[in-house]
Parts: structure tokens; C-alpha cells; sequence
């Protein structure tokens, strides 16, 4: 069964850090390139971040630059998001979400739809709250 599964969501002060991992299971994430995304009640899915399959290119929403950072360990079938100085407007629920693609992702590609993705995890609350 083709799976992914996220966690370390939860509740966290302005200024903090969280990081979330994904979990692959049932493919080998070598072959896709992953995508956070988030969603905020009453909002659109919104695309966070993306990684290049190998992990050579990363692409980041202008919320986020500066903040966040995606990396990835292939031979652990992992994806992680450190985000760090959180805002209250980074509260959502993240998901993380594979597409098969060999390239670089880049301004030009920046694989920023939903629509563009094949699998998904079922999410982790973010919460940001003094």
C-alpha cells in the first residue's frame, strides 16, 4: 500500500521551531519529487515547499523563504520541513505529497499545485499561539 504519513505537528510560540517529517511506505521515494503544503480553515491548499527526487533543487512560497527548509533522506524513504521564527499565519494543517518526477524544480517549475501530485498524507496540525 502506497502511503505517506506525517508528524510533528503540534503547538508551538511565535518565534518557534518545529520540524515535520514525512514517512514514506509501500515505494521508494527515490523516484518522486515531495511537496509541503498547507491549509488553513477556510483557505485554499497552498504550497509551502518543494524537493527535486535527488534533493539537488528546492523551491519555496515567499511566506516561507528565509524560514522553512526541506530536505530529504532517500535511503530512509524520509522528508523533513524545519521551520523556524513560526508566525501565527503558518497555523494549517501541513501535508506532504509525492509526484513522480525526475527533474529539478525550480521558479520556472515549481510543482506548486495540488493538482500536480499523485499521493498524499493525511496532514498534521501546526499550531502557532502564545
Amino acid at each position: 500500500q502506497l502511503q505517506l504519513v506525517e508528524s510533528g505537528g503540534g503547538l508551538v510560540q511565535p518565534g518557534g521551531s518545529l520540524r515535520l517529517s514525512c514517512a514514506a511506505s509501500g515505494f521508494t521515494v527515490d523516484y518522486y519529487a515531495i511537496g509541503w503544503f498547507r491549509q488553513a480553515p477556510g483557505q485554499e491548499r497552498e504550497g509551502v515547499s518543494t524537493i527535486s527526487s535527488s534533493g539537488g533543487s528546492t523551491v519555496y512560497a515567499n511566506s516561507v523563504k528565509g524560514r522553512f527548509t526541506i530536505s530529504r533522506a532517500n535511503a530512509k524513504n524520509m522528508v523533513y520541513l524545519q521551520m523556524n521564527s513560526l508566525k501565527p499565519e503558518d497555523t494549517a494543517v501541513y501535508y506532504c505529497a509525492a509526484k513522480r518526477y525526475g527533474g529539478d524544480v525550480n521558479s520556472d517549475y515549481p510543482l506548486r499545485s495540488p493538482s500536480e501530485y499523485e499521493f498524499w498524507g493525511q496532514g498534521t496540525q501546526v499550531t502557532v499561539s502564545s
